[in-house]
């Protein structure tokens, strides 16, 4: 019996949108996200809400175990989100008024760069 190969196309088409991973904040914390997110297979960094914790806990044993979670991979979801925050503080990178890619890029590495140089 012969199985069909499924081989990427590498061409006009389109481009692979699942991530490999996620890590988001609290508000992404319900019972639907994360479903979504195993149903397709995306592995998550989620910490887990206060009274969603105080709520599993006050069930014992029939709430269930707690949700995965990495500390490490949240720290550095934290560092990366500071650093864009800092690069969005220059106004041409925040609202992006260029229309070529080229020029946004240069306008960006030279915001990076004086951030660079004052730290």
């Amino acid at each position: 019996m012969l199985e069909k190969i499924r081989v990427p196309k590498l061409g006009p088409g389109r481009p692979r949108k699942k991530p490999d991973s996620v890590a988001a904040d609290k508000a992404y914390s319900n019972g639907p996200c994360r479903e979504y997110l195993r149903h397709r297979g995306i592995r998550h960094t989620i910490p887990e809400k206060t009274d969603s914790q105080a709520a599993r806990l006050r069930k014992g044993s029939r709430g269930g175990r707690p949700p995965g979670f990495d500390e490490e991979r949240y720290k550095k979801r934290n560092t990366i989100e500071r650093a864009i925050n800092r690069l969005k503080q220059h106004r041409a990178v925040a609202t992006r008024y260029d229309k070529r890619r080229y020029v946004y890029l240069g306008t960006a590495t030279a915001a990076a760069l004086t951030i660079w140089l004052r730290t």
